[in-house]
């Protein structure tokens, strides 16, 4: 677009005092002209008209405040996502609505009020939901810090599904891993590990939440922190295809790699071993790919075919995803002959009991893709690696006000910007809960989560974002339509004597959605910094001709 027209025509609007173009307007320099600007032409309101408020609006609320101003009197028009990358082939009308944006930022920033922060006290204790590798050191982080840490766990032992693991890829000992940092746990003196206990209610807002609790054999408990961790962890789908469940020989997961660890004379007299993959994931009902699978397959065919060379072992895929150095284990399962059969979701492999030379077998059929024909196995077993699924999520998603993806699990804010952080400020989530993931990467992200919350902890108050509904409650009706719609759980109705039910904001709840004021049926809730009378007056700009 045409940027010094722009400009040109921005010196041209009512109340306009200042305007100039810059080459990069979030730099440090052009910071400094922007303070100097605001000083020296005596500014109240600032208008950028650049790229995105969504990573860069802070960075110039904190420029105007260093200037004298208050951050909130300031508005981004964003020319850049909502235009001229939009409109790139158009040059000429992507400059003549940059026009018509800036045009609509003006008339709104002059009707913009100063807006203080609220600022919360902190209470410095944390809660991580969920005892197994990612919550485990969560907690040991965070209390590593000098923080109480409470880790709720609702089975009666520390490790989650890291219990049923050998070892990791690279050969690391699982079992050693947990042991050490169940014992460093449990010996913490700002560790209160409570075993058979779920959640059964959380209010509160940032820096003052409370929860209760239920243990076996207790009564109810109340807990009051600042910040939650979610590490709930997942499980795994239990198929009814393959002859699971028919057919002992048919396993899951880790089921048949404790068969052999177990009985070693089992695996001696096994003639043949088969992996199936993607076992009720990257199909309709469950798109999305479960991560771990192929590296846990070809790690116990790695293993298997190690402890006895002349067994049989296939592994039937539909992509093979050993990313990364995991690339190595798929070269090493090939050259120690481990044979990779390719089927599509269309044709699938088909499994059926059979007897072999008077011993009980399972027959495989599967279309191998590059003969383009049908191949028949026959092995003793058949392990499934199957989906791993989201576990528990809805419940505490709802007593949390924190979302779900479409696939069930917990939804950052942002993926780049805030990846372990909810909307809901002082949530942080990691390990299996977000997303599956091998164990070091739910290590990676619950030092992550920790560091989050410890930079919340660490103060006495925070300061929160003050763009919240406000209600005039002599306008109110106390209908309840606002507490209803409300997803955060910001707004609820109050007795106020005299006159009857009333609405009243929770501040520290409230994100700025804006979802109660348009469900108003009595305009009696505005929003901070985004008015009525604002966005109307940036409407009417809108509409008017450059």
């Amino acid at each position: 677009m045409d940027v010094p027209a722009v400009r040109d025509y921005a010196g041209t609007l009512p109340n306009v005092v200042y305007m100039a173009d810059n080459l990069f307007t979030c730099s440090q320099d052009t910071q400094g002209i922007i303070r100097d600007a605001v000083k020296e032409n005596r500014l109240n309101r600032v208008v950028v008209a650049a790229c995105t408020p969504r990573t860069h609006e802070p960075l110039f609320q904190e420029t105007i405040r260093e200037a004298g101003l208050n951050p909130y009197l300031f508005e981004f028009a964003n020319i850049r996502d909502q235009d001229s990358w939009v409109h790139k082939n158009d040059p000429e009308k992507a400059t003549q609505k940059a026009k018509d944006l800036v045009r609509m930022a003006v008339a709104k920033a002059a009707l913009l009020e100063p807006i203080e922060r609220l600022r919360l006290d902190i209470n410095q204790d944390a809660l991580v939901i969920g005892g197994g590798i990612a919550g485990m050191n969560a907690a040991l982080n965070l209390a590593d810090q000098g923080y109480h840490t409470y880790l709720v766990e609702k089975s009666k032992n520390l490790g989650g599904h890291g219990l049923s693991i050998k070892q990791t890829w690279r050969g690391e000992n699982v079992p050693e891993y947990l042991s050490g940092l169940s014992k460093k746990i449990n010996g913490h003196a700002k560790i209160e590990v409570l075993l058979n206990t779920e959640i059964s209610n959380v209010t509160g807002f940032i820096g003052n939440f409370i929860t209760t609790i239920r243990s076996e054999g207790s009564e109810e408990r109340e807990l009051t922190h600042g910040v939650i961790i979610l590490a709930t962890g997942g499980t795994y789908l239990v198929p009814d295809e393959y002859l699971y469940g028919r057919s002992e020989r048919v396993t899951l997961w880790h089921e048949l790699e404790d068969l052999f660890e177990g009985s070693p004379e089992i695996l001696e007299k096994t003639e043949g071993v088969a992996f199936i993959q993607c076992v009720g994931s990257r199909e309709p009902d469950r798109p999305y790919c479960s991560k771990v699978c192929c590296t846990s397959s070809i790690q116990q065919a790695i293993d298997f075919k190690t402890r006895k060379p002349d067994l049989n072992v296939y592994i039937l895929y539909r992509d093979i995803r050993t990313y990364g150095q995991r690339e190595d284990l798929y070269r090493k399962a090939r050259e120690l002959g481990v044979i990779f059969i390719r089927f599509s979701l269309d044709e699938k492999p088909v499994v059926e009991k059979a007897t072999i030379d008077g011993k009980e077998k399972l027959k495989i059929t599967v279309k191998d893709h590059v003969l383009g024909m049908p191949v028949q196995l026959h092995v003793d077993y058949l392990n499934l690696a199957t989906a791993i699924l989201p576990k528990g999520q809805e419940a505490l998603g709802r007593m949390l006000k924190v979302p779900l993806s479409e696939d069930g699990f917990f939804l950052e804010a942002h993926m780049k910007l805030r990846p372990v952080d909810f909307a809901t400020d002082g949530i942080f989530v990691c390990g299996l809960a977000h997303y599956p993931k091998p164990i070091e990467e739910s290590i990676a992200q619950a030092q992550a989560t920790a560091a989050r919350a410890a930079s919340i902890l660490a103060k006495e108050s925070v300061e929160m974002e003050p763009i919240v509904s406000e209600v005039d409650q002599g306008k109110c009706i106390g209908c309840g339509l606002c507490e209803a719609s409300c997803p955060f759980g910001a707004i609820h109705l109050i007795k106020v004597t005299g006159q009857g039910y009333k609405a009243e904001n929770i501040s520290a709840l409230c994100k700025g959605c804006g979802i109660c004021s348009a469900a108003c049926p009595q305009h009696a809730i505005d929003m901070k910094h985004f008015r009525d009378r604002q966005l109307l007056a940036a409407v009417e700009a809108g509409g008017a001709k450059g």
